[in-house]
This record gives structure tokens, sequence and C-alpha cells, in this order.
């Protein structure tokens, strides 16, 4: 067994720093591959996107757009895809089928806000199915199949006005 401070790495799979400025013989000396001269040449230079004191491109577009920061992202599943995962085996039609079931089978990498069904694919088998939300072709499918579907996302407050 071998001790901690015997641990190296596999030979040839880690290569040494260059080190710059260390002469001509090194081949990096005198301007350590910099090129010449000026502001790019010294060290702590940040000067991306600047054009010489004329307005720079990304401030000369106009802004578009809008990212709602309360905005939830759902893992979205097709029905395609859980079918095949119940033909692989990896689902069990007869159990329940919620995000923390899908993650587990694969078809999903990760639950994020919600799960939202969509409508893509045929669904041949009976499904007991909790999602956050699903779309109306989902629905249809779901029960067409004979399954039941349990929508978990709250129904929005009515405005009063």
């Amino acid at each position: 067994m071998t001790k901690l401070n015997e641990l190296a790495p596999r030979e040839g799979s880690t290569k040494g720093r260059m080190r710059v400025g260390r002469g001509p013989g090194s081949g990096k000396g005198k301007t350590s591959g910099r090129g010449v001269k000026g502001q790019k040449s010294r060290t702590g230079v940040a000067i991306a996107g600047f054009e010489g004191g004329q307005m720079p491109l990304h401030m000369r577009m106009p802004k578009r757009g809008f990212n709602n920061p309360f905005a939830k992202d759902f893992a979205e599943v097709n029905l395609w895809r859980i079918e095949q995962a119940i033909a692989a085996g990896k689902l069990d039609a007869k159990a329940p089928i919620d995000a923390e079931a899908l993650v587990k089978a694969g078809v999903l990498r990760r639950a994020k806000d919600g799960v939202k069904l969509l409508g893509k694919g045929e669904l041949k088998s009976k499904l007991n199915l909790t999602v956050y939300s699903a779309s109306a072709s989902a629905r249809r499918a779901v029960e067409a199949a004979g399954g039941q579907l349990t929508v978990t996302r709250p129904e929005p407050a009515a405005q009063e006005g």
C-alpha cells in the first residue's frame, strides 16, 4: 500500500509551468512572449472592449428584453421519455411517479424548481403522475391512457379591481 508521502502523479501526466523572462536560451526571454512595449506588455492590464475613448460597441447597442430574477426554472420532460424509461425498466408504471422518481430513474438530472410535463410522444402506460405543471396535450394524453395527473402548481389568486 502506498503511503501519503509517496503519492505522485502518473509519469508524463503533468507538465511544469513555463518560466518566462529567464534569458534568451529559454526561448521565452526578453519580451516573454508578450510582443513589444506598450500597455499590453505590462502586467495587470484590463482593456478588453476599450476603443480608444470612442463609445464601445457593447455600450452603443440598444438594451433589449428583461431577465426576471424571480422566474422559476423548470425541468421539462416529454411523455415519450417517460415511456422510454418504463420500457427500459427504470421506472415502475404502477408506482406513483414524481420528480424524485424521475431523477432516480435517470430521466432528469435534477428537479430544479419543479417538473413540467410536455405532451410530445405517445403514452401507452396507465400512470399516476405528480408534477408542478403540465401542458394541455400532456393532460389529455395521460387521461386518455387511463392515468391520473396531479398538478402541484398553486392556482393564481384572483385579482380584485
